[in-house]
């Protein structure tokens, strides 16, 4: 897919610039298509588990009154610095707080519980060795597992809060199943196709400690003509610069 404007070593949305230059994993459409989508109506408080870049914490904030805090954990020096850098040159630097710690050990500041947690986790199994260690913890659940961070999310999360993550199709069905053995409800889930005739290759997932009604529902990328499809745009169109 086509990203947005590219400038030295990152991207230009509509409303900020995010660089990645110095990040193990670059900005790309995984984490657009989670900021975007996340429900953000009920949220007085969020968390971005693994913030990276910082580009869901800025997204969010975008989406959000300048009332509501924004905490973002990233365990890499490297990207956190970025993280900070790009947060503090877009429009909310003064709400986003991105916070240098292992999210299995931190503690949110003033005991803060969170109605909307988002995290665009390590997705693969361990596998062929990366070219650093910043890029393996950022690829591989070794350091951050699927049931540890369902259960860092469960600990810091409100009643009735909404914990969203962005997956491989072919692992969404394992993270549900252990979401729902820790307590976990599915609430919302949103299958991402390239065109219609393709299968989905990405799942969107809104997880509550309630109970409620399952939406579920898929977003089609491109139409018949290559074009993006108007639900997509429809979701991504606040920060796209082609839209």
């Amino acid at each position: 897919m086509q990203k947005v404007a590219l400038r030295g070593g990152g991207f230009t949305f509509k409303q900020f610039f995010v660089a990645h230059d110095r990040c193990a994993m670059k900005v790309g459409t995984d984490a657009i298509l989670l900021g975007a989508w996340a429900p953000v109506s009920r949220a007085d408080s969020i968390l971005d588990i693994g913030c990276g870049t910082g580009l869901l914490a800025m997204m969010l904030a975008q989406r959000t009154s300048d009332t509501i805090p924004v905490d973002a954990v990233e365990l890499d020096t490297a990207a956190m610095q970025q993280a900070r850098e790009n947060v503090l040159g877009s429009p909310w630097g003064a709400r986003i707080v991105v916070h240098e710690a292992d999210i299995l050990h931190w503690i949110p500041p003033e005991g803060r519980r969170y109605s909307l947690i988002v995290s665009n986790p390590p997705y693969y199994e361990k596998g062929v060795a990366c070219a650093s260690q910043a890029r393996e913890q950022a690829r591989y659940t070794t350091t951050l597992s699927y049931p540890a961070l369902l259960r860092c999310a469960q600990q810091r999360i409100t009643a009735n809060g909404l914990f969203c993550v962005v997956l491989p199709l072919q692992t969404a069905d394992t993270f549900i199943a252990q979401a729902i053995q820790l307590g976990w409800h599915l609430r919302q889930r949103t299958d991402v196709a390239e065109t219609e005739l393709r299968p989905p290759h990405r799942t969107l997932l809104a997880l509550s400690l309630q109970e409620g009604r399952l939406v579920d529902t898929r977003l089609v990328i491109r139409g018949p003509d290559k074009h993006y499809s108007a639900a997509f745009c429809q979701l991504t169109g606040d920060f796209y610069l082609s839209m």
